[in-house]
């Protein structure tokens, strides 16, 4: 059992230590807004923060995560980053946007 401090509220998953901290965070907690994309820490899409700083969530286990607080994309307070984001159309598809938003963030 483990104790993750997602989006500044505590959550008890019952995983193995070594299961990637995506997958908690999509299955288990219901967290979609990370995406799977190439599952090797290169493209971005599973981007979250831990403490404040940028983490491809497809390679951090679990029990990597400790104490540490993790934000999503669904924790991120809307402001100025996600507002230039839409005037200046960054969007394409979409699907990889929330790890963008948070790199961006993490700057």
């Amino acid at each position: 059992m483990a104790t993750l401090n997602i989006n500044g509220k505590n959550h008890d998953v019952d995983v193995e230590p070594d299961m990637p901290l995506l997958w908690v965070l999509r299955d288990l907690l219901g967290l979609t807004g990370t995406k799977y994309g190439c599952g090797i820490a290169q493209c971005g899409a599973c981007l979250v923060h831990l403490d404040g700083k940028a983490a491809y969530s497809c390679a951090v286990p679990v029990s990597a995560v400790g104490a540490r607080k993790v934000l999503t994309i669904e924790g991120l307070p809307p402001g100025p980053l996600q507002k230039a984001w839409l005037d200046l159309q960054v969007p394409q598809s979409g699907y990889c946007q929330p790890g963008m938003l948070l790199a961006a963030a993490a700057l």
